[in-house]
């Protein structure tokens, strides 16, 4: 169970990483739009509802847009710490999940809102995480 989630969780992890990325490149137009990241999170809703697993944002090295982005559990906490020092992924088997947490790189856009604007670029990456917890058995599942 846990290898067919691990990669499920992957998977899921292109999937909102590309679409973060075309949403940015196509969509983001300032005063017009909403924030990528943010439009994602109904995405997130729509694939918990129909495969069960549950995908969020976790704040890494910058502040937090959200308070609902800042890293609750030890595994996200740790997931943040780790990701910070440069570790490109964690994964971990709790409570009937595979949790996976991966590195989201942030770039100059991301950046400026985070930071705020007008203020000298930090020469070190920049990341968020993104955290995917996939169900490993069927009772799990069912329960959600």
């Amino acid at each position: 169970y846990v290898d067919v989630a691990r990669e499920r969780a992957k998977t899921m992890h292109a999937i909102y990483a590309a679409t973060l990325e075309v949403m940015h490149e196509r969509y983001f137009h300032g005063d017009r739009a909403i924030v990528p990241a943010r439009a994602l999170e109904d995405v997130f809703s729509e694939i918990k509802r129909q495969a069960h697993t549950d995908a969020r944002w976790i704040s890494v090295n910058l502040k937090a847009m959200s308070v609902s982005h800042e890293p609750k559990s030890e595994f996200e906490k740790k997931a943040a710490k780790e990701i910070a020092e440069g570790k490109a992924e964690l994964e971990v088997v709790e409570n009937g999940y595979y949790r996976r947490a991966t590195a989201i790189p942030l770039g100059g856009s991301c950046i400026s809102c985070h930071t705020g604007f007008f203020k000298e670029p930090s020469k070190s990456p920049k990341f968020a995480g993104l955290v995917i917890s996939v169900p490993i058995n069927s009772d799990t599942e069912k329960s959600k």
